[in-house]
């Protein structure tokens, strides 16, 4: 038979990598350590640009800045401030899209964040475009 009816196609995955940061770390970096964080997301943005696995990247505003509405027994309430009490918050993400989870985690681990944060891996289950 010709191999055109035998095709090996690559699944792929999208994951959102999650940025958690933690103020009171990133109070304890150097100038030079901060300077180093932030070339290593360009770098970063430009290896993953290249390879064709970045969809979008996002850096998130400080929790003190967000609201958060709820809507209980039919009345609306909005409260000011991050949703939970914590030292770790979302400082941003990057969505990208690989073969596997294992790449995905490849990618968390160059972020450079990771080096004092925690980065999580986590898959897209559902997605629906504009």
């Amino acid at each position: 038979m010709s191999s055109a009816f035998f095709r090996e196609e690559l699944i792929v995955v999208k994951y959102l990598l999650l940025i958690h940061m933690n103020p009171e770390v990133w109070e304890t970096l150097t100038q030079a350590d901060v300077d180093e964080v932030m070339a290593g997301h360009e770098r970063f943005i430009k290896t993953i640009s290249e390879s064709g696995e970045l969809i979008r990247t996002d850096a998130l505003g400080q929790p003190a800045e967000s609201a958060v509405v709820r809507i209980r027994a039919g009345a609306q309430t909005v409260t000011d401030g991050p949703y939970v009490e914590a030292k770790e918050f979302l400082a941003g993400f990057y969505l990208v899209e690989c073969a596997s989870k294992e790449r995905a985690v490849e990618l968390a681990a160059m972020i450079p964040d990771a080096k004092w944060n925690a980065i999580e891996v986590r898959p897209i289950v559902y997605t629906q475009e504009a």
